[in-house]
């Protein structure tokens, strides 16, 4: 009997490690390769995304999520090929790019509000948009920052026609409104923390303040039509995983921002750290779930945006995002 009973256990058990193996093959094989293209260089906005990778939230939906730059293309034309699946992009990009026949959909909201604003050294006293007549704006030459400035100054009876504009492109807000300019557009989120933590008093001017319209969804997730239509079924396990990246953050800031460290170390630990602690609380803000969007929200920056001339055509705010894909949407 040993002699016939050792082959078949022996075949069990090597049968039973094949069986093993193979699974775990098919598990591997099983995983969805995706491209995410992030807007700009890794930052606290995408902290979710990191964390999502880390947690594993996005393998046990099914995903194998490589993280990119944007590269000259942008987020929103590598999307809109299918060159990138998913991505992060704005409102206004967003909007702009659907206009021109450009093929993106916003999926979430990664910040409920507007946490952008402008921002110059406290010793120059700009504390309203009216102060801001006779200096020097360093931005990146878009007309939607021009606009942007007008529609505030003109609020606080004040004229952008007295403010001179220079181009300083990817130039460190330090460096430029020490030797450059006065005043310029950062996310609070990221360059106004690092300026708490350099111990360099800033003013700072609230969009928001002066328009409604203005507080608009930046940054947002996006993807393309073409992937909606012939495979919702990645899009909501690609949205749900980021969502609870999301969610983690906003409930484990700590473990999150070490998610991000750990993948990007060039970044500043300290700046990572505090940064993540103050987007905490303003990811979600007092929306119903992460993510959600509005639609009075996209209508009315939309509206703000052709009453500019900042578009040719009003859009179609309905299609131009959606919440279904969310956790919590019902």
């Amino acid at each position: 009997m040993k002699k016939v009973l050792f082959p078949v256990m022996l075949a069990i058990f090597l049968s039973a490690c094949g069986s093993d193996a193979g699974d775990d093959a098919s598990d591997t094989e099983a995983l969805r390769e995706i491209t995410f293209v992030l807007d700009w260089t890794p930052n606290t906005n995408h902290t979710g995304i990191y964390a999502a990778q880390a947690e594993g939230f996005y393998e046990a939906h099914g995903l194998d999520v490589n993280i990119v730059l944007p590269g000259e293309a942008g987020a929103e034309q590598t999307v809109a090929t299918g060159n990138g699946d998913f991505g992060i992009s704005a409102q206004e990009n967003v909007t702009q790019a659907r206009l021109q026949g450009v093929d993106i959909v916003s999926l979430a909201a990664i910040i409920q509000d507007n946490t952008s604003v402008l921002a110059s050294p406290e010793e120059k006293d700009l504390e309203t948009p009216a102060d801001l007549e006779g200096q020097t704006y360093g931005g990146y030459g878009s007309p939607i920052e021009e606009a942007t400035i007008a529609s505030i100054m003109q609020a606080d009876g004040a004229d952008i026609g007295e403010v001179n504009n220079l181009n300083i492109g990817d130039t460190d807000f330090f460096t430029a409104v020490q030797r450059d300019v006065d005043f310029t557009w950062i996310y609070y989120g990221w360059t106004g923390v690092e300026a708490e933590l350099r111990d360099f008093p800033l003013n700072t001017i609230d969009f928001t303040e002066y328009s409604e319209a203005l507080n608009f969804y930046t940054p947002v997730l996006i993807t393309n039509e073409g992937l909606i239509e012939s495979d919702p079924e990645i899009v909501e396990a690609f949205t749900e995983a980021t969502a609870e990246g999301y969610q983690f953050a906003i409930e484990s800031p700590e473990a999150a921002a070490e998610h991000l460290i750990e993948a990007e170390p060039d970044l500043d630990p300290d700046l990572v750290r505090a940064s993540q602690e103050w987007l905490a609380d303003v990811y979600q803000s007092d929306a119903p779930y992460w993510g959600h969007q509005e639609p009075e929200v996209w209508q009315n920056y939309s509206d703000w945006m052709f009453e500019n001339e900042l578009i040719e055509s009003e859009l179609d705010v309905e299609a131009a995002f959606t919440n279904e894909f969310l956790p919590g949407h019902e």
